[in-house]
Order: C-alpha cells, then structure tokens, then sequence
C-alpha cells in the first residue's frame, strides 16, 4: 500500500526548499526576510529535518506548479523611472519631479531594532542619555515603543516622550551613536544616514499604544515641563471621530452637555453615518431640529466646523475626568 505523502504548511514547504539550497544561496534569502519570518522559517527547518525523498518531490513539483501560475514579478521600479526620468527632462527637471513622485520610505534607519525585544531595548537604554533614548525609541513602532517607555523608570517617562514630540532632523552623527550601540549588542555593523523623525504625532502613537495608567501618570508631569507640547499631544492622541467609540449611554450624556448652536456646527462637517450616531442618540425631536439646523445655516467655514468639535472633545474630557461618562472599554482604559 502506497504511503500518502505529507501535506505541509507554506512555511514548512518553503523550509524544504531552503534545506535544499546551499549554505550562501539560503542565507541570501533569509536576509530578504522579517525578523518574525526569519524565526518562523528557522523552527520550521528544524521540523523537516526528516523529510521523505517522496515528500521532497511532493513539494517541489508544488513549487513548479505554484511559479507556473505567477503571471508577474515584482521588482523595484525606482532605478528605471528615475532613468527615464533623467533621460527625457534632465538631471535639475528630473529630480524636481521625482522629488514629488516617489513614494516615502520609512524613516527608521536602524534595522537592529527589529532583532530585539522590548525589555532588551529598554534595559540598554536606561542609563543612556534621554536623548539618545528618544532617538531610538522614535524609531519603534509605536505599540513596541509603548512597552519600551512603560518599561524604563517613571521619572524619565514623561522627559523622553517630551524629546519625541520635539524631535526633527536628526544627524548622522546621532544615528551612528545609536547604531555603534546597538552593534556593541549585537555583534553587527550598521550604517546610518540622518533621518527625520518624533513629533508630537509620533509621541501620541505611543502613548496611546500603552496602558492608560501610563498616560494617566505620565501626561500631568509633561504639562509641567512643556504645557504646549502636552496639549498638542493631547489633541493629536483623541480627535472627533474617537467619540465614536462611545457607546448609547456615554455618546447620549456626552450629547446633553452640548448646546445645540455647537453641536449643528460640529456636525456639519462629518460623513453621514458618522452625524447618524450622533443623532441617533438623542430623541427624534431633537435630532430633527438640528437637521433643520444644519439645513438652513448652508455652507460653512471648515475653521468653525474644527472649532466646534474641539469644544465637544474637550467636553468629553472634562466630563471623563469627573465621572459623568467612560471612555475606553476594560480595565484602567478610562481617562
């Protein structure tokens, strides 16, 4: 009786192929990969390790099969645009014009980021400079860059989220000093252009990808050393739509506290479905009446629409901070 082969996954297939290759041939495609993609491919290689010669032919001819049905391939167009680019406008004209075109890169320039995990990073940078630390964490995603700053004492919290938010251009200089850290750790070169990076945009990402307890604590601190930062953390971490997120009960208080003229202006400049919940919250009456409203005040200033709704967030806020409604939806997520 003939022994079925065995059905692999995509990454125990692709572990076949790499065992196949050579040494050279499969460390040229693991560095193409994600440091998840990479471990993900190093445990199944393990796991095939006894893989059949019947099964090797089941997966090779799959992967015959499967590039027969590639119908393209992808490569990167940017050498060849900028050629044409060059060739029909010249190197001033072009260069204008690809300044506009080409699509932006991500400006983290630190690839070793990727390789280590929260506590690694934040038990190297502790003892840093807060700058260097703010650096560095600006480069994370921003949920990794939350665990980081929750991990790192609660005194520098709220100083390093403050050099975030004023981040911009950050030298060459200042990227090798991270990138020599870095490599001390890990036994790696890296080279490093200056980028720029932060903002109070980045600094909200973060400290809305964390615990509310740490926002909670860290934010008052932040006031005092730089009140304008703060607040301009503050609007970019809650806007109009968050409000969303309320539920009948917390929308609808929200809702009683808001006088009509602000909410009508509010509104105006939201999508349907979005104006729906709101309305949809309060009595029929009332929600006819700002229809009405809205209705017979025609177009409006976009400066009085973004005003109004600033007046309901912080509303909101107030009314979070004393009780009277919840924002957020589990435990210590309320503000």
């Amino acid at each position: 009786m003939t022994t079925l082969p065995k059905i692999y996954t995509g990454v125990e297939r692709a572990a076949v192929l790499m065992m196949l290759v050579s040494e050279e041939e499969a460390a040229a495609i693991l560095q193409k990969l994600d440091p998840e993609e990479v471990r993900l491919l190093g445990k199944a290689m393990f796991a095939v390790a006894d893989v059949s010669e019947q099964e090797v032919e089941h997966v090779l001819d799959d992967f015959v099969d499967r590039a027969r049905e590639r119908t393209g391939i992808s490569f990167d167009p940017r050498p060849q645009i900028e050629a044409v680019m060059h060739r029909a406008l010249g190197q001033d004209k072009a260069a204008s014009v690809l300044s506009r075109i080409v699509p932006s890169e991500d400006a983290c320039q630190i690839d070793l980021l990727d390789w280590l995990d929260a506590p690694e990073i934040a038990s190297m940078i502790e003892k840093e400079h807060p700058q260097i630390a703010a650096v560095l964490i600006a480069n994370l995603d921003p949920a990794v860059a939350a665990q980081v700053l929750e991990l790192l004492p609660d005194g520098v919290q709220p100083d390093i989220l403050h050099r975030i938010a004023k981040l911009g251009p950050v030298t060459p200089e200042a990227m090798e000093t991270l990138s020599v850290m870095l490599a001390d750790r890990s036994g790696r070169s890296q080279a490093s252009a200056g980028v720029t990076m932060g903002g109070t945009r980045d600094a909200a990402k973060i400290l809305s990808s964390g615990r509310k307890a740490t926002e909670q604590r860290v934010m008052p601190k932040l006031f005092k050393i730089d009140r304008e930062v703060a607040r301009a953390i503050e609007e970019a971490m809650f806007v109009f739509d968050n409000l969303l997120d309320l539920d009948d009960k917390n929308l609808g208080a929200l809702i009683r506290n808001i006088d009509s003229d602000t909410l009508t202006r509010a509104l105006k400049g939201v999508d349907e479905s979005v104006r729906e919940r709101f309305l949809g919250c309060m009595s029929s009456r009332a929600a006819d009446g700002i229809r009405d409203e809205m209705e017979e005040r025609g177009p409006m200033r976009l400066s009085e629409v973004l005003e109004a709704q600033k007046a309901i967030i912080q509303i909101a806020r107030n009314l979070a901070k004393d009780g009277t409604i919840q924002m957020g939806g589990g435990d210590d997520d309320y503000v």
